[in-house]
C-alpha cells in the first residue's frame, strides 16, 4: 500500500494540512502516517536520557498518543488502522527526522502546514519547508492555514517547457487522474522571449509521447512580471493547486519564495502549493496506475 507522510507541530497552521492531507489520502485510498519530531533530551534531559534508557520508550508512546490524540481531535475516531499510522519520531533535527520517517514508509508525499501571519495574510513559507523542498526524496505538499480541503478540480504547473518537468508532470498526472482534475501547464513569457510559443509546441508533442492523460491543456501567458502574473493567474482562474519543480541550477522557486515576495502572496491565500524535485526522478516513489 503506498503513504504519505503527515508532519505536525501541533500549531494552528498545521490542523488545516491535516484535513487536506485526509482528504487526499481517502481519495487515492493510501496510507496516512502521521509523524512528529521530538528531541528526547529536551523532554528528559540529557543525563536522564542515559540513566533510564526505558524512559526512551515511554517517550515515544506519549509522543503516539498525543498524535493519535490529535488526529482524533480534528478528524474523528481511527476506521481502519491499516490506512493510519502514528509515527513520531526522535531526531535533533526536524527536517532529517521528517525525511527518515519519509524514507522509512518510502511515501510518495509529505504534507505539512504553512503559516499565515497576522492582518497581512502573508504566508511565511517556514525553514523547515524551505529546506524539505531541496532535501525530500518525495515531493512536498505546503498547505496554507487557512486551505479548506475541497476535491481538486483545476490544476496549475508553472513550467519552463523544459525536458526536466516531464517526470514531475506524468508523476502529478497520476495523483490528479482519481479526482478527474484538469492540468494546466502554464509558462508566462516576457516580451522579450521570442521562443515561447515555438517551445511550447514542442514540449506538447513531446509530453504527449509519454503521457496519455486526456485533461491537460497548455497556456503561454506573456508579461515582464512573472511572479505577478502568476499570482493574478492564481486568482482569476480559481485554480485549487499549484505545482513547480525546484531545480538545483535554476528555478522559478526559488525566484517565487523570495523576502520580496511575500507581500504579493495575499492573492495566493488558500492555494496549496506542491513541489516536485528534479533530483529524484530517478528514485521517485509514486508509481501506481490510476489511468
Amino acid at each position: 500500500m503506498k503513504t504519505i507522510v503527515y508532519a505536525t507541530d501541533y500549531s494552528p497552521a498545521s490542523i488545516a494540512a491535516l484535513l487536506y492531507a485526509d482528504g487526499i489520502t481517502k481519495v487515492l485510498g493510501v496510507r496516512m502516517v502521521l509523524t512528529h519530531v521530538y528531541q528526547l533530551s529536551a523532554i528528559l534531559g540529557s543525563t536522564a536520557e542515559k540513566a533510564f534508557p526505558e524512559l526512551s520508550t515511554a517517550s515515544k508512546n506519549q509522543e503516539r498518543k498525543k498524535l493519535k490524540n490529535f488526529y482524533e481531535k480534528y478528524v474523528g475516531k481511527v476506521e481502519d488502522g491499516s490506512l493510519v499510522r502514528f509515527e513520531p519520531v526522535e531526531h535533533t533535527s526536524v527536517v532529517k527526522g521528517i525525511v527518515t520517517k519519509a524514507m522509512d514508509w518510502h511515501a510518495f508525499a509529505i504534507f505539512m502546514g504553512m503559516k499565515m501571519e497576522n492582518k497581512l495574510r502573508e504566508v511565511i513559507v517556514g525553514s523547515t519547508i524551505r529546506s524539505l523542498f531541496g532535501t525530500s526524496p518525495c515531493p512536498v505538499w505546503a498547505i496554507p492555514s487557512d486551505t479548506i480541503y475541497a476535491p481538486l478540480e483545476t490544476i496549475v504547473y508553472a513550467s519552463d517547457f523544459e525536458e526536466e518537468d516531464i517526470y514531475a508532470i506524468r508523476s502529478l498526472a497520476k495523483m490528479a487522474s482519481p479526482f478527474r482534475a484538469e492540468i494546466r501547464i502554464v509558462h508566462i513569457a516576457t516580451e522579450q522571449e521570442f521562443t515561447g510559443a515555438t517551445q511550447m509546441d514542442w514540449f506538447r508533442e513531446f509530453l504527449g509521447k509519454e503521457l496519455s492523460y486526456k485533461h491537460i491543456r497548455f497556456e503561454l501567458l506573456l508579461s515582464n512580471n512573472v511572479q505577478n502574473r502568476l499570482v493574478s493567474y492564481l486568482k482569476e482562474e480559481d485554480v485549487d493547486l499549484l505545482v513547480m519543480l525546484e531545480r538545483e541550477d535554476k528555478s522559478f522557486l526559488k525566484k517565487w519564495l523570495r523576502t520580496d515576495m511575500v507581500n504579493k502572496m495575499e492573492s495566493y491565500g488558500k492555494i496549496p502549493l506542491l513541489v516536485f524535485r528534479e533530483q529524484n526522478h530517478q528514485i521517485f516513489y509514486f508509481t501506481p496506475s490510476y489511468e
